[in-house]
């Protein structure tokens, strides 16, 4: 059986007292069990103080971005290299964020994906589609392309340990989720596309996530879906309280 994970992107948000008082709420309280993993994704400036306030507990810290090459003359960028350095344990590639506002494409999610793996990083490469998209009928095919350029020159192993988060970006912060049988088909769609690139048992142990407006109300019943393995949540996993929520809700 596959173990829930639910992922906290922090996106733009807190400052250095917020997040010492969503880490004291949280250490206060068991996070993370054998059937449910806890990650939080938080700002560039903020990694090293999450890394040390989580130290001790079963909650793991992602970074939400990184570059593709180690070091070199990237202004502004933070490599794969420093976040391993850091103890990151897991890096958000290709959010729909990244496609829209930074150019980030298939190709340079997939570089991002595989020096991710070269630095003992976990990616959690997000997929997703618009909802002109979907409404045009080109939703799956779409997801399948994104899918297969993420996973193209990874071994099996990395793709079994890859998580795969689909997004519609139609339900990104704007309070609309998709319903939990349209996400499920969407899931069991990447899942198909993994066996089809790789093997059966590959498949079976790729997480797929469901992200879009979840909260600790429609949670439970996304996760009650064959195919949806947890959840890339952003709004919802501010407060340590709701985030906390979120976990016990997942068991």
């Amino acid at each position: 059986m596959r173990k829930k994970i639910i992922a906290g992107n922090w996106k733009m948000n807190h400052t250095t007292v917020e997040i010492n008082k969503f880490m004291e709420e949280l250490t206060e309280a068991k996070v993370g069990n054998e059937d449910v993993e806890a990650i939080i994704c938080g700002p560039f400036p903020y990694l090293s103080l999450l890394v040390d306030k989580a130290n001790h507990t079963a909650l793991k810290i992602g970074a939400q971005n990184m570059h593709f090459e180690e070091n070199g003359a990237f202004t502004g960028e933070v490599s794969p290299l420093m976040l391993n350095d850091l103890n990151i344990s897991h890096v958000i590639i290709g959010h729909s964020e990244r496609r829209e506002y930074f150019a980030e494409t298939d190709e340079t999610v997939n570089k991002k994906v595989q020096a991710a793996f070269a630095n003992n990083l976990t990616p959690i490469v997000c997929v997703g589609e618009t909802l002109e998209q979907r409404e045009a009928g080109e939703m799956l095919s779409h997801i399948e392309k994104q899918v297969t350029a993420a996973l193209n020159g990874l071994t099996g192993e990395q793709v079994a340990q890859t998580i795969i988060a689909y997004e519609p970006i139609w339900a990104i912060g704007t309070g609309r989720t998709a319903s939990s049988a349209e996400a499920n088909e969407v899931c069991v769609h990447i899942r198909q596309v993994v066996r089809q690139l790789f093997t059966k048992n590959i498949a079976e142990r790729v997480i797929i996530q469901y992200g879009g407006s979840v909260n600790p109300d429609n949670i439970r019943e996304l996760l009650s879906q064959t195919d949806i393995d947890g959840a890339l949540v952003g709004g919802a996993s501010l407060k340590a309280a709701s985030f906390l929520q979120l976990l016990e809700e997942s068991k």
